[in-house]
């Protein structure tokens, strides 16, 4: 049986708070997350369509409690939607940080923080782990100070024309 890589210190500034030696991550889970963040910004929607397993959902929800799962199918729509009209979903990875990992039963979870438009977002992304490695992206939570805009998008989505 293939064991999951050890947890390390955190070696990087953009692994953690101002006090390097607080958080604890898993290097290989940062080392995957990095390829993520990068593919995102370079919208490799193909590569991106790849990574996320076919159970992918990702779980946003906000302080007052409302909350909207995206499947892989919408998520990927509004990548590709985004990279056809020549849009970005950064510019850069300055803001932001991922602050700790932790494995377990042959998944990973990786916290991260990121600004996006002065106000932070947090986020939960669970990895399996398969075959000596982290493979796909299984959930995304994400917690946005509000998501009223999202839950009005969806809604009029989904509502008959």
């Amino acid at each position: 049986m293939k064991t999951m890589p050890s947890t390390t210190a955190c070696e990087t500034r953009a692994c953690g708070t101002s006090n390097e030696r607080e958080p604890i991550v898993n290097r290989s889970l940062v080392n995957r997350m990095g390829e993520y963040l990068n593919a995102g910004l370079a919208m490799d929607v193909e590569w991106l369509d790849a990574l996320y397993d076919s159970s992918f959902e990702n779980i946003r929800f906000d302080e007052d409690g409302q909350v909207v799962t995206l499947t892989k199918n919408q998520f990927m729509a509004r990548f590709r939607a985004l990279r056809e009209q020549g849009l970005k979903v950064g510019e850069s990875l300055d803001e932001v940080r991922l602050l700790a990992t932790s494995v377990y039963d042959g998944h990973g979870s990786i916290i991260m923080r990121r600004v996006q438009e002065g106000v932070p977002v947090l986020y939960n992304f669970v990895w399996r782990w398969q075959d000596g490695r982290w493979t796909t992206l299984l959930r995304e939570f994400t917690f946005h100070k509000d998501i009223t805009s999202l839950v009005s998008m969806i809604e009029s989505e989904s509502s008959p024309a």
